[in-house]
C-alpha cells in the first residue's frame, strides 16, 4: 500500500502511536473511492442494539442479516464498517480483507432508562476479527460519563498497544441537556474537544445546530463570534475543536431524511473541512440500489465533484 502524501500527514499527527496503530489507521484512510484524500464514509450498524430490529432493518429487510452490510459498505466504496461484535462474527471470515472494520466494544438499547452503555465486546475480540480499530461511546453529560470515561481510557490503552485505532462516538446527553442542548454547537465542540482530550484517532460527532446552550459560553462566542447560522462555518468550528485539525472527525448521518436534506449535511461537512461522514440508517434502511446511489452521491461530494 503506497500512502498518498495527504494520509502521511496525517499519520504525523499521531506523534505517540506505534507502528501497528498508524498502520491501521492508513488502512482506513487508504481504502475504498476515497482512499488517499483523506476523507472518509463509514457504514455503522449498530441501531439493531439501539432501537431493535425492527425500527431497524424492517423498512429495508434484506438488512436483517449482517452479510448485507458488509457487501453495501464493500460495493459502494466505503472507508470502513463499524458493527458490534455478533455482526461482525456473523461474516467476518467470508469478508476477512476486503473492508476495514471496527468493532464497537460498547452498546446500550431500548430498554435502558439510563444514560450508560455496556461494555460489549473486548480488544482481544477486535483482535481475533481482524478488525483495524475498536469504537466506543461516551456521553458527557451523563451521570456515567466519568465511569464510561474511565472505561474508554482503559480499552483505548489496550487497542493501543496491540496496534488498533480508537473511534470515540462523543454524544452530549444527560439530565442538564434537553434536546436543543445534545446538538448545540457550544456542546457539540466540547464533546468533540473530550474525545480528542481522551486519545481518540478518529472522532465522531452529530452535526452542530446554531444554539449556543451554556451561559458561560454565550459570552465567550459574543465576543469571539462564530457564524452561527452558516452550516459550513459550525463545521468548521467542530473541526477546530479537534486540536485545530490535528484529529480526524466524521459526522453522523442521524435520523433517516431525504437524501436532499443529507446530502447538504455533506455539502457544509465538506466545506468546513470535515474529515467525511458515518452514515447508517440513511443507507441500509434505503433499497440496496438507492443506497449506493446516496452513498455515490456523498462520495463525489467529498471528491469535490458535486
Amino acid at each position: 500500500m503506497r500512502l498518498t502524501r495527504k494520509v502521511k500527514d496525517i499519520l504525523s499527527w499521531y506523534e505517540s502511536d506505534n507502528p501497528g496503530t498508524k498502520g491501521n489507521l492508513a488502512r482506513i484512510l487508504m481504502t475504498g473511492k476515497l482512499g488517499g484524500t483523506g476523507r472518509m464514509v463509514i457504514l455503522p450498524v449498530d441501531q439493531g442494539f439501539e432501537h431493535g430490529p425492527a425500527r431497524s432493518f424492517a423498512p429495508n429487510p434484506p438488512a436483517y442479516d449482517p452479510r448485507y452490510h458488509f457487501e453495501l459498505a464493500i460495493e459502494a466504496g466505503l472507508n470502513a464498517y463499524a458493527a458490534p461484535l455478533g455482526a461482525l462474527e456473523a461474516a467476518a471470515g467470508s469478508y476477512a480483507g476486503c473492508i476495514p472494520t471496527i468493532l464497537k466494544v460498547n452498546s446500550s438499547n431500548s430498554l435502558s432508562t439510563t444514560k450508560d452503555q455496556a461494555v460489549t465486546a473486548t480488544v482481544q475480540d477486535a483482535l481475533r476479527l481482524g478488525c483495524s480499530a475498536i469504537g466506543f461511546t461516551i456521553y458527557p453529560g451523563s451521570e456515567y460519563q466519568f465511569e464510561m470515561m474511565e472505561e474508554l481510557r482503559e480499552l483505548s490503552a489496550e487497542a493501543k498497544a496491540v496496534g488498533l485505532a480508537v473511534v470515540t462516538w462523543s454524544y452530549p446527553r444527560g439530565p442538564m441537556l434537553d434536546k436543543v442542548g445534545e446538538t448545540a454547537l457550544d456542546i457539540a465542540a466540547y464533546a468533540a474537544h473530550i474525545a480528542a482530550l481522551t486519545g481518540a484517532h478518529i472522532i465522531k460527532v452529530k452535526p452542530p445546530t446554531d444554539a449556543v446552550f451554556l451561559d458561560a459560553a454565550k459570552k465567550t462566542y459574543q465576543s469571539h463570534p462564530v457564524d452561527v447560522k452558516d452550516a459550513a462555518a459550525r463545521i468548521a468550528h467542530i473541526v477546530q475543536a479537534c486540536f485545530a485539525g490535528r484529529r480526524l472527525v466524521v459526522f453522523s448521518g442521524g435520523e433517516a431524511k431525504g437524501a436532499d436534506a443529507l446530502l447538504n449535511e455533506v455539502r457544509a461537512i465538506h466545506a468546513g473541512g470535515g474529515n467525511g461522514s458515518i452514515v447508517g440508517r440513511n443507507a441500509f434502511q434505503r433499497p440496496k440500489d438507492e443506497a449506493l446511489k446516496l452513498l455515490s452521491d456523498i462520495i463525489d461530494i467529498y471528491k469535490g465533484k458535486a
